[in-house]
């Protein structure tokens, strides 16, 4: 309906400049009024043309047959004075040249054109955009930028299964129980058991909640909805609120059904809150999803599911029985799921005899569902590249680093620099390996990878939940001890050490405040704040404590990292020699492994 409109528009003004083009067609040579007169005398003009003081001429050596008076064209113009020219009319009858005298006023159709043109330009203009905006806004109460953005799966690509997703057993567990109720609710509504309106999968990045919402949809074998929480909210006011009230209809329509809404907390933040008070259109979605789960029928088998990485800063409205009944936290796998995931995305991988996915599982502490793929990838491409036919042990061992440490950097030292690098490295490994409660050294390098100059990796023999101060004290020595033993050799530090120092410090800190971990100052609570994304909302939190107690903090820090420091001292002074060699080692072979250090520690 709209195609034909903008061609109109561009058609139209097109014509109104060419017909005023037309006056002007095939312009004629202005020329001086002195010259005119000398053409005059010369006897050189054919005849004119008077429009006011405009002059329009032909001289008798045109070669145009046109006659003057038409609208053919003329060879010059000119401009009589404004002062006048009582002769002119004189001359032009002592040398015969024909005078035409035409008003000064344009024609009747040129006027009204040119009056006209530019209101129906206008006009048009006004109309062109409400009808572009009705198109999108629509008609008849259904309008269509308050369209719900969400995408339907009715028979998903590829369907998922739970089978398909490593670990997550309790979480599959909980859904379970909700694919049962939408697929037989009369076994739960015999006992008077109301499905839950809501669940809310919590958890850091990676850890398949977006997976998971789809192989519960696989599952279910009913309609699927997913839309993120983002895709609510536009520069209009009140769209996001008639998104939702469209998604909800959509739902009901076909229930039963699975809403599926990711990045919940960018639409379900806490209400009232930043400078200034919150945004009223985000507000507004989020009253309008409030509303709509709290407006379901008891008997209508739609369910909500939700995914956030920061359930701490949602409305508590969101989050109240009723509205979102379950809530669904996913953690980092531990390592027999790590394993089950990697045997999933190596399922289609070709991998080379011999390789244990359980000693690379114990390896990947702290990796998410999505690190341990992307782990899999990095070695299948790192293979691909090599031109194997198979994925070795070493393609995961350079996938690990890469991911951990990040690429190597051609980055070309000088001699002193390799040198305090070496010694800074020796000094982290030296006290990994010698501190009783520190995480056990795998490797240590002086090539650059990534920002960092030289790195020593550190692993867990287990994955931890909790930690004791003595291991807490063991990590701070290893944070400074790359900066003791430069200290210890050279007499000084370097700015090599910014890191560790900012690491060491907020781990003391955590220490003292939040863990309780200071005999001076017992076994309190004080954290100094919350660290909460609203801007307003720290603004306007008053501090729990006195100026004193934050006088004391510092004092029980800054005394908690000289002793981590003193300690360090002491045990490399005491291993002075293998800290040398060790670092000689280093220089010449660049990269050492743990068996390596070992090695060389029980020779020296």
């Amino acid at each position: 309906m709209l195609e034909w409109q903008p061609l109109f528009f561009t058609l139209l003004v097109f014509a109104f400049y060419y017909a005023l083009g037309e006056q002007q067609h095939q312009a004629p040579t202005a020329i001086p009024y002195s010259t005119f007169k000398q053409q005059v005398l010369s006897d050189q003009v054919a005849s004119i043309r008077i429009t006011g003081y405009d002059i329009l001429g032909r001289s008798k050596h045109s070669q145009v047959d046109q006659p003057a008076n038409e609208q053919g064209p003329f060879d010059f113009k000119t401009r009589v004075p404004a002062l006048g020219d009582n002769e002119l009319l004189g001359l032009l009858e002592q040398y015969q040249v024909e005078v035409s005298v035409r008003s000064e006023q344009q024609p009747w159709w040129l006027t009204l054109i040119v009056a006209v043109a530019p209101w129906l330009l206008i006009f048009a203009l006004f109309a062109y955009s409400n009808r572009a905006l009705q198109h999108h806004l629509g008609s008849g109460g259904n309008p269509r930028f308050s369209n719900a953005h969400a995408k339907l799966y009715t028979h998903l690509e590829n369907e998922l299964s739970y089978d398909d997703i490593a670990g997550l057993e309790s979480a599959k567990q909980d859904l379970r129980e909700i694919i049962e109720f939408l697929q037989n609710p009369d076994k739960f509504r015999r006992l008077g058991a109301k499905l839950p309106r809501g669940l809310l999968m919590m958890g850091p990045p990676g850890t398949g909640k977006t997976l998971l919402a789809k192989a519960t949809a696989a599952e279910a074998k009913v309609p699927f909805f997913s839309i993120s929480g983002s895709e609510f909210v536009e520069m209009f006011v009140g769209v996001g609120a008639g998104r939702v009230r469209s998604l909800f209809e959509q739902a009901r329509k076909m229930a039963p059904a699975l809403v599926f809404v990711d990045e919940i907390d960018s639409v379900g933040r806490v209400r009232g809150t930043g400078v200034g008070g919150g945004n009223d259109e985000r507000e507004q979605t989020l009253n309008q999803i409030l509303a709509e789960m709290d407006g379901f029928g008891s008997e209508e088998p739609v369910v909500v599911l939700a995914a956030t990485n920061r359930p701490d800063v949602l409305d508590p409205a969101l989050l109240r029985p009723g509205r979102f009944d379950r809530k669904i936290t996913l953690e980092l796998p531990q390592k027999e799921a790590r394993e089950q995931i990697l045997k999933v995305h190596t399922k289609a991988k070709p991998l080379a005899k011999g390789i244990d996915l359980a000693t690379i599982a114990a390896r990947t502490i702290g990796f998410s569902g999505a690190d341990l793929e992307n782990l899999a990838n990095e070695a299948a491409l790192h293979a691909a590249s090599q031109n194997q036919q198979r994925i070795e042990l070493a393609d995961f061992e350079f996938a690990h680093d890469k991911i951990l440490l990040g690429d190597e950097q051609p980055i070309h030292l000088n001699n002193s620099d390799k040198q305090r690098i070496a010694i800074h490295e020796s000094g982290h490994a030296i006290a990994s390996l010698l501190l009783p409660h520190a995480d056990p050294l795998t490797k240590v390098t002086i090539i650059p990878h990534g920002r960092s100059l030289g790195v020593t990796e550190t692993m867990p023999t287990e994955d931890r939940v909790n930690f004791a101060k003595e291991l807490l004290q063991d990590r701070l020595c290893v944070l400074l001890a790359g900066r003791g033993a430069e200290q210890l050799i050279y007499g000084s530090p370097s700015s090599g050490a910014a890191d560790d120092l900012k690491k060491c410090t907020q781990l003391a800190r955590r220490m003292i405040t939040e863990w309780g971990m200071s005999e001076r100052l017992g076994p309190l609570y004080l954290a100094q704040h919350e660290a909460h994304p609203f801007l307003g909302m720290e603004m306007a939190t008053a501090k729990e404590f006195s100026d004193q107690t934050a006088h004391r903090i510092d004092q029980e820090i800054t005394a908690l990292v000289k002793s981590s420091e003193t300690r360090i001292l002491d045990l490399l002074q005491q291993h002075r020699t293998q800290l040398e060699q060790l670092a000689q080692e280093l220089l010449h072979r660049e990269t050492l492994s743990l068996s390596e250090v070992q090695q060389l520690m029980a020779s020296h």
